[in-house]
């Protein structure tokens, strides 16, 4: 009986403490004409908290038991105040305010000479002295995120397929995201944010919501902002006046103080950038509100219709103007095929300037999100800080919820063009476009699979795929399974068994492409051979910058033959003969290493690294060791490989991608295991590939390649103002690879076949012309040395083939 009363004591005491929060609700309005004024300044005197509206001018604030005095400002009208003793929910506390109605005396404008500049000039200087005195910040922040497609939202595991259509005016809320989030800040390039909570419409997966307060919102403020990757400069950057045309468009007032709107755009309409109005303050030149769009330049390939970006400021301790707010409202037109609208609204509030903030709070880790976000319940909403949402808005949720109650019950999902048919959340089987290839070992080979995919809270993964070919009369088998562990997943164990055919040498060719090649042209360029074994791989994250793994591995390969001629077409070509292989069985030990000093985000389930548009470098180490002696092995060799990747900025938007790769080899090493230089086959091309060498064309156990790959985008086009390419954002990208390969006696000692090497280095270079938003790029390549066939090579590069 105690302890019941004891409970009931303990329920009673939480329920009087969230009672403590009470909401304050109401609107906006325009006095005269009672219209509802948008995203309107609500602050509560001598405190830090606050609101702004909503898009239909309705706020909402969370308070405590107490007096309160809020103050709503809006530009173009006087502020208005209004006092409250809170005991209880209040509802209809409402504001009207006043247009200013004072005269602003006339600007003299001098000839020759812009006034607009001289406010830009000084309010850089205002920033500059703001960017002095900001050591440091800590800050609250409610973010909501609107989806609207025409089709609703359906989404399996970690993957999220849009309903897209091309009519916008027929686009409807498919999805919405919540979340409250914390943010830190010290100079100079310290950044943290944590999302202490999130929800989101039952037809999205938690982890896509990390769309917080500073993880997307950014203070416009600074120098750049970085939209897709790429920054823009902002309209008080340093350089702002070499970049941007500036021209006062009006001069208001809020509460009787002259503000500027000033309209700016780039000075040349082919340089991505702002284009739209900044509002300056009179006498202090303070920054108090953007609102901007991003030219056409910045969309890239005219994704975009449309990108607004909309923020406002207050002023906080110590004359510091923050961010209260950003809006960014996005309209999507691919081809006008398909077409979708996304909105983000965020308000940041409950601001602390210069608090005291250790480096050691700090780590790689720039957006955490809490484990038990995603379990705040209802009653944890209902006295959080938000922006209310509108009759759309909650209608939206209401239609989603029903909606998706329904596809738990059937939850069939099919795409003639998906490689598996999902048959529950977790639990999927091979589609028909996955149930067939073809080669000239295997001939007809009918394919099945089933995929048990982030089960056990997204830590277990599995498959069992099966096939049987028609020609060689096997069937082969190939069984995965692997279990992450960590609270972010960052340690993983694996196995696989499998009784397979396997590509010589590999290559990221897919099998609908040789299938296709080989049934039409009766060219199969690749060779094949069998391996049957098995692998066991452990891995984790030991430091927040560096992943170790070591495994076993074991497989016996023999020889694979020709065993059909069949073809639909070429019937008088013959297929050429399938290339033997070194038959052996192996045993090896695996060791490596992964260095990677990005920050990442932790989205709740998962670390994901992320460059911000900044440059980097990934460095891959590894060690393979087989032995006759103590691994039971029928070969000796130890290899070694050290790779590295990586995106280098360089001028503007553009940027240099690399891939350095090397092997080292000691012993003999099976023909099967050589190293192949990537190359391609007839007509087409791929990224941080050799364009001038075939496939399997050149091999070795001691090797290195340099891959360079420099993406100009249209700058140069825009730069040269080259007539038509400079507006229709054409893509250019230039390379450069180079190579060195050889081979060891050892290896050399048990070849099958004879290797073709690069005793000295190759190299080729050649560029590509494309754009983004098409599928496929042009490639051009030269050999600069070791010439003979294929000097010249033109490819397409498109992802479909690979």
């Amino acid at each position: 009986m105690k302890s019941i009363s004891l409970f009931l004591f303990i329920f009673i005491f939480s329920q009087t403490s969230f009672a403590q929060e009470y909401f304050i609700r109401g609107k906006v309005q325009d006095k005269v004409s009672q219209m509802l004024l948008p995203y309107a300044n609500i602050r509560i005197e001598n405190s830090s908290a606050g609101t702004t509206t909503n898009k239909s001018g309705q706020y909402e604030l969370k308070l405590s038991r107490g007096e309160y005095k809020l103050i709503t400002s809006y530009i173009g009208y006087n502020s208005d105040t209004i006092s409250v003793k809170l005991n209880g929910n209040l509802s209809k506390i409402n504001f009207s305010l006043t247009q200013t109605e004072i005269n602003l005396p006339a600007i003299t404008i001098r000839p020759g000479v812009n006034p607009a500049l001289e406010i830009i000039r000084k309010a850089i200087a205002r920033k500059e002295e703001r960017n002095k005195k900001l050591l440091s910040y800590k800050f609250e922040a409610y973010t909501k995120g609107i989806v609207k497609t025409q089709k609703d939202f359906t989404a399996s595991g970690r993957q999220v397929s849009l309903g897209i259509g091309s009519d916008t005016s027929a686009l409807k809320i498919t999805g919405i995201l919540e979340n409250e989030s914390k943010g830190y800040y010290k100079s100079p390039d310290y950044y943290k944010e944590i999302i202490t909570a999130r929800k989101q419409s039952s037809n999205l997966p938690s982890f896509v919501n990390t769309l917080s307060g500073g993880g997307i919102v950014q203070d416009l403020y600074k120098d750049e902002f970085n939209f897709l990757g790429a920054n823009l400069l902002g309209p008080l950057a340093k350089n702002a006046l070499s970049y941007y045309d500036f021209y006062i468009k009006n001069t208001l007032a809020i509460d009787k103080k002259k503000v500027y709107e000033i309209f700016m755009e780039p000075q040349n309409q082919s340089d991505p950038g702002f284009k739209g109005n900044i509002f300056i303050t009179d006498e202090t030149f303070d920054l108090i509100k953007v609102d901007l769009r991003i030219n056409k330049a910045a969309s890239v390939g005219g994704l975009f219709d449309s990108v607004n970006v909309f923020q406002q400021f207050s002023l906080f301790k110590d004359s510091i103007y923050m961010p209260i707010d950003l809006r960014l409202f996005i309209k999507l037109n691919y081809l006008g095929i398909a077409k979708l609208a996304f909105e983000l609204n965020t308000i940041l509030y409950d601001y602390k300037i210069n608090p005291e903030i250790s480096d050691d709070f700090f780590n790689k880790a720039i957006l955490s999100v809490l484990p038990d976000a995603d379990k705040k319940d209802s009653l944890y909403w209902q006295n959080a800080q938000t922006i209310p949402n509108t009759n759309d808005e909650q209608a939206a949720y209401e239609r989603i919820d029903s909606v998706s109650k329904i596809q738990e019950k059937f939850h069939f999902k099919f795409s003639p063009l998906s490689s598996r048919i999902d048959l529950s959340e977790n639990f999927s089987v091979s589609a028909p476009l996955a149930m067939y290839h073809f080669n000239r070992v295997e001939g007809h080979a009918i394919d099945f699979g089933l995929f048990l995919s982030q089960a056990n809270d997204l830590r277990l993964n599995s498959s069992l795929q099966l096939s049987y070919g028609f020609s060689d009369k096997k069937i082969k088998s190939d069984f995965n399974a692997s279990y992450l562990f960590g609270d972010y997943r960052t340690y993983k164990i694996s196995f696989d068994a499998f009784n397979k055919v396997n590509v010589l040498f590999g290559n990221n060719y897919n099998d609908l492409t040789t299938s296709i090649l080989a049934l039409s042209a009766k060219d199969d360029f690749s060779d094949y051979y069998y391996s049957k074994g098995f692998n066991l791989q452990t891995s984790g994250e030991v430091l927040p910058f560096l992943r170790l793994n070591a495994g076993f591995s074991n497989h016996t390969d023999n020889s694979a033959i020709k065993n059909t001629n069949f073809s639909f077409f070429a019937k008088n070509k013959s297929y050429l003969l399938n290339q033997p292989i070194f038959e052996t069985k192996i045993n090896a030990l695996t060791a490596g290493f992964t260095l990677d000093f990005r920050d990442y985000i932790e989205d709740g389930y998962f670390r994901r690294r992320m460059s911000f548009g900044n440059s980097f470098a990934v460095l891959n180490g590894s060690v393979a060791f087989s032995n006759s002696g103590i691994l039971k092995s029928d070969v000796d060799f130890t290899s070694y490989y050290l790779s590295s990747w990586g995106t280098l900025n360089t001028a503007g938007s553009t940027a240099l991608n690399f891939r350095l790769s090397s092997m080292y080899t000691n012993g003999e090493r099976p023909y099967q295991l050589l190293y192949s230089l990537p190359g391609n086959i007839d007509f087409t091309s791929r990224n941080f590939t050799f364009r001038t060498l075939d496939i399997n064309e050149i091999l070795g156990d001691r090797i290195l390649t340099l891959n360079l790959q420099e993406n100009l985008g249209s700058k140069l086009f825009r730069l040269l103002r080259v007539p038509g390419l400079k507006d229709w954002d054409i893509q250019l990208n230039t390379f450069l690879n180079a190579a060195y390969s050889t081979i060891s006696n050892g290896s050399k000692s048990i070849l099958v076949a004879p290797v073709k090497s690069f005793t000295h280095p190759f190299y080729e270079i050649g560029f590509g012309i494309g754009h983004p938003l098409i599928p496929l790029e042009l490639d051009f390549a030269w050999r600069l040395n070791y010439r003979g066939e294929n000097n010249f090579r033109i490819g397409i590069n498109t992802f479909i083939i690979q």
